[in-house]
């Protein structure tokens, strides 16, 4: 680690959140005298974003607990085109009444971990469709596109991979980088936004749009990108077996959020700690150092904080408590996941799927033929079994550690 001047670079090494820089002395020097306003951009996509977005969430908040200002741009424009980065084809197409119900829902998640308002360190949200939509085609290739070299593009990796997989890429997405560096640019002019953050795999985009900013304007921008998280199995951040790990409990329950964070690898505990929570790095020492069965304890601290943070402390609780019913006491948490089952029954593969335990029925009766599934402590292996609750609602479990409820 290096000493920093500025609070904001100490907390970001210190905490495992700097992968590159563009120039980190000249940042340093700026946010140890002023604020300094910086931005993250997200496409809309979905009506959530999912916990592969949270480093990048979590640095926002970073910025703003240390004094400066966190700027949420939220990608209406360019959630048109679609980022080819990482990705082998092309975006479907979103109408502009999805867009804007995904980007009001998106902007629930943000008010949970930023405080947003007109002060000087206050988060505020943008749209980029605002300043992109207003551009002429004419405009944009005299003003912008003579910045930009056919050259350099071919040589991004998001160009590249896609060119060499022989995938098929559209002139739109060709002109997505072009954009993302305007909206730096924009953002510099008009917000005096000095900074830049975003994943390892921005970096090209990044400094794109620093050198747009820099020729158009003489402007002085940095970049900063945090190293691609991955967990201690491989495994890319916020993908699992059952699907994407969404932030919004509309997409994923409070309880499934919560054991997500539980059920993670314990080589992964600390490091977790670090980016997720507002925990003390002393007490974090304390707690990755545990050993054993403790660990769990470190899990469920983990669990917690995490969960409070995005969810709100009650949802913690809950969970918590459910958790501790189901796992530790043998009964049936309240905070379950449920499914529900008309008068007729339903069928224990249609259960499965409902409560987001298969994504397929395929997969249902692979679990069922692997003895994993159990309905009121059974192991039922026949896809064709009928649950039918009653009063009460039905427990049904896959393996050990996924807990549901059948109810009418």
């Amino acid at each position: 680690m290096t000493n920093h001047q500025s609070d904001l670079l100490r907390v970001l090494d210190q905490r495992g959140y700097i992968h590159q820089m563009t120039d980190a002395e000249g940042l340093d020097t700026l946010a140890a005298k002023q604020v300094v306003p910086g931005y993250i951009g997200f496409d809309a996509t979905a009506p959530s974003l999912h916990v592969g977005s949270l480093v990048q969430i979590m640095m926002l908040r970073r910025l703003q607990q240390t004094g400066h200002k966190p700027i949420v741009l939220m990608g209406g424009g360019t959630t048109r085109i679609g980022d080819p980065t990482g990705r082998d084809e092309s975006r479907k197409m979103l109408t502009d009444e999805t867009i804007a119900a995904n980007i009001a829902s998106i902007f629930s998640i943000f008010q949970q971990f930023l405080s947003f308002g007109d002060g000087p360190t206050d988060a505020v949200m943008v749209n980029n469709q605002d300043w992109l939509g207003q551009l002429g085609y004419i405009e944009l290739l005299q003003e912008v596109g003579t910045h930009f070299t056919i050259n350099r593009m071919m040589t991004f990796d998001s160009v590249k991979l896609r060119l060499e997989r022989e995938q098929p890429m559209t002139f739109l997405e060709f002109n997505y980088m072009i954009l993302q560096g305007y909206d730096f640019r924009h953002l510099s002019k008009d917000m005096g936004v000095r900074l830049q953050m975003g994943g390892s795999d921005q970096w090209g985009n990044i400094v794109n749009g620093m050198e747009l900013g820099r020729r158009m304007d003489g402007a002085d921008l940095y970049g900063l990108t945090t190293p691609l998280l991955t967990t201690a199995a491989g495994a890319k951040m916020g993908k699992t077996a059952a699907g994407a790990v969404w932030l919004n409990p509309a997409q994923l329950s409070h309880f499934d959020y919560w054991q997500f964070w539980r059920n993670c690898d314990d080589r992964d505990v600390g490091r977790f700690l670090k980016l997720f929570t507002d925990l003390p790095l002393d007490e974090i020492a304390r707690l990755e150092a545990l050993g054993g069965a403790e660990i769990n304890e470190a899990k469920k601290v983990l669990a917690n904080e995490a969960t409070a943070l995005c969810r709100g402390e009650e949802a913690a609780r809950t969970a918590s408590d459910t958790a501790a019913q189901t796992f530790e006491k043998g009964q049936i948490g309240g905070d379950l996941p449920q499914a529900a089952a008309p008068a007729a029954g339903i069928s224990v593969v249609d259960a499965l799927r409902e409560l987001g335990f298969a994504a397929s029925n395929k997969e249902a009766r692979r679990k069922l033929d692997e003895g994993a599934v159990k309905v009121d402590g059974i192991v039922i292996r026949d896809p064709h079994h009928l649950i039918m609750p009653g009063d009460a609602p039905v427990p049904l479990s896959l393996g050990s550690k996924k807990h549901g409820l059948v109810s009418r």
